[in-house]
């Protein structure tokens, strides 16, 4: 089975040898299921597939960019995310890739007010709770028609959206590591987010999460299986 990734951003350059782009820990996270998988850089203006049919199905990737920015790329970007969407074909989205879907297809994303979330999180998902790493302040506000909540917290009440059983969307990552977290704590937090929220995302690096659970219910939406 062929993965499209659609990739809306980069890892920071400090990592990208260790860790590899946002592609790669995706390939990593999913490659148990014998996946294949090609990447369209649409962030780098890397004209995207001529038709949904180019993959059995898609992953949109985080993002340091807002939906609601002015980029040429975003526009088709949505089109072709309706597009994926009246094929049936299956669809994951995660953070930016969350909050454009959403937008897409009628819903309302913004910067929180409330601020940052991030490093490991805790999500009432599907009747349990998982903890799973985010890094995000801008959240999905206003949900779009057909979107129904399937997980979330007090801070992020939209976290986790299914549309049917074809598109599936977190707000949080579950490709980051502690690793890949605490890289970013060092590179791309300071200066950025307040300084006691790195305090307490740095203090939780050892704690587990849940985020290889919460990616089988990513490869369920691929395989066209129900999600648990």
């Amino acid at each position: 089975m062929k993965i499209g990734i659609l990739q809306t951003g980069h890892a920071p350059d400090a990592l990208l040898g260790e860790t590899g782009d946002y592609d790669a820990l995706f390939r990593r996270l999913l490659g148990s299921h014998g996946f294949t998988f090609r990447t369209w850089n649409v962030v780098d203006d890397e004209p995207l597939p001529d038709s949904p049919s180019a993959a059995d199905g898609w992953l949109i990737t985080g993002s340091r960019h807002g939906v609601y920015e002015d980029h040429a790329w975003i526009p088709p970007l949505e089109a072709f995310i309706r597009d994926i969407r009246d094929a049936g074909r299956p669809l994951v989205g995660v953070c930016f890739g969350h909050q454009i879907i959403a937008q897409a297809l009628g819903g309302r994303v913004e910067k929180f007010s409330g601020g940052w979330a991030i490093g490991r999180q805790v999500y009432s998902y599907q009747g349990r709770q998982v903890s799973v790493n985010a890094w995000h302040q801008d959240q999905v506000i206003d949900l779009p028609e057909g979107a129904t909540v399937l997980g979330g917290n007090a801070f992020a009440p939209h976290a986790i959206l299914g549309y049917g059983d074809r598109i599936w969307t977190c707000q949080p990552h579950p490709e980051f590591d502690s690793t890949f977290i605490k890289g970013l704590l060092e590179t791309r937090a300071p200066g950025v987010v307040p300084k006691p929220l790195i305090e307490a995302a740095t203090r939780q690096l050892d704690q587990p999460t849940d985020r290889l659970d919460v990616a089988e219910d990513m490869a369920r939406i691929f395989l066209r299986e129900p999600v648990a």
